[in-house]
């Protein structure tokens, strides 16, 4: 029996050696896997590179000053054309809506009436002038009488009253015939100037002028033409500055270019000068009426557009100009980022003037080596160091309204 057992205590003790070589191994392992794990969190943290961002430096160019405004066409000439003597209308001599000279013949009122009672006066002029001469004659024949003592001095003076009331007669018969000339010339409506003249507002055959003058057209003078706005007096006072400055002379200032678009026009095609600078400020409005003169030859310019309009009154030759999407605004003001030696974002502020070209004028809070943030500003946070990747500035093309520059901020 004893020697039967004896196999069966060896397998449980090759089994227990087993186990334990096993479990000695996993141990091992364990605390391998500890140890390496623990080497592993020892290891230094490594930072994010900075971000990139896009800088330019500000563009450096002369730029022209302007002020801006809103204003509306009017004509330079418009007038009534009225019927002045009384009468049967005979014809209209123009078409409704054409061009016509000055001078041309509009309308005829029945001429023939004033034509004979011009006739009558001329007549009785004649008439008047042979009395004058008769009583001229006489007056002459009895002043030799008188001399020679061969009448008397009543006679003479008989005939000094006849012959100054035949001259009297006389010139009441010349104006008599001028009036009669006037009012011949009234059967005639003639254009005062060049112009369009509008539709006829009465007919052939109506009759016209009876108890007052009757309106029969309009007459309008489109070339040149008037275009009348108002600046602000902020824009006024800057204005007389920078005329003080340059010495300019308030009678230049009125002769400024003046720079005048359409609502549906890019840019502003129209050129004149300033024709009027009113003598004082509307204290309702705090505004100076002003008033451009634009030739008009092919008559693009109608009475009563609304008009774009801007006056040219500075250069600058060195102005600091930046993409416009780069400028911010706060509760400060208006500002831009800005990446220094140490390539660390600082926010700048900044006062901006005009667009010009499509970038906007920063007038103070720039130098030109500035580098400024143009792309990626949402990863320029100040303070904080960025990866400045060195960009140009280009002018964008700017909207069909803003195709050139607009005026003072």
């Amino acid at each position: 029996m004893r020697h039967a057992l004896a196999p069966a205590n060896s397998r449980r003790t090759t089994s227990f050696v087993r186990l334990r070589t096993t479990t000695c191994a996993r141990i091992v392992f364990v605390t391998s896997a500890f140890f390496s794990l623990s080497a592993c969190e020892q290891n230094a943290f490594v930072p994010p590179p900075p971000p990139k961002v896009e800088v330019a430096p500000p563009v450096q160019r002369a730029i022209t000053r302007y002020l801006d405004a809103t204003g509306n066409t009017a004509p330079i000439q418009s007038v009534d054309l009225v019927a002045r003597v009384q009468g049967f209308l005979q014809s209209i001599n123009y078409k409704d809506g054409a061009f016509v000279k000055k001078g041309t013949t509009l309308f005829t009122i029945e001429p023939e009436t004033y034509k004979l009672k011009l006739d009558q006066a001329q007549a009785a002029e004649v008439g008047a002038q042979a009395t004058v001469k008769q009583a001229e004659a006489d007056y002459k024949r009895q002043v030799e009488l008188v001399q020679r003592q061969a009448v008397s001095q009543s006679t003479l003076d008989t005939s000094t009253s006849t012959r100054d009331n035949a001259t009297s007669s006389l010139t009441q018969a010349q104006v008599n015939t001028k009036i009669a000339a006037v009012n011949y010339g009234y059967t005639n409506v003639a254009a005062p100037f060049d112009g369009i003249v509008s539709n006829h507002l009465v007919s052939i055959g109506e009759l016209v002028g009876v108890a007052s003058p009757t309106q029969l057209a309009t007459i309008v003078q489109l070339d040149p033409i008037y275009v009348n706005f108002n600046v602000n007096e902020a824009d006024v006072q800057r204005v007389r500055d920078e005329a003080r400055r340059r010495g300019i002379s308030i009678d230049e200032i009125r002769q400024l270019p003046v720079e005048v678009g359409l609502q549906t026009e890019t840019g502003y095609p129209h050129k004149g000068r300033l024709d009027y600078v009113s003598p004082t400020l509307n204290q309702s409005t705090g505004t100076l009426a002003v008033r451009g003169l634009i030739p008009n030859p092919d008559r693009a310019l109608l009475p009563g557009f609304y008009v774009r309009v801007r006056v040219p009154f500075d250069k600058q030759e060195d102005a600091l100009l930046v993409s416009d999407t780069a400028i911010g605004s706060d509760q400060a003001g208006r500002y831009v980022l800005v990446v220094n030696a140490d390539n660390v974002v600082e926010q700048r502020k900044v006062t901006t003037g005009p667009l010009d070209g499509g970038l906007r004028v920063i007038e103070t809070g720039l130098k030109p080596d500035d580098r400024v943030v143009t792309a990626g500003l949402l990863r320029a946070i100040p303070g904080q160091k960025v990866d400045p990747q060195v960009k140009t500035s280009e002018a964008a093309p700017a909207p069909a309204k803003e195709a050139a520059p607009a005026a003072t901020k």
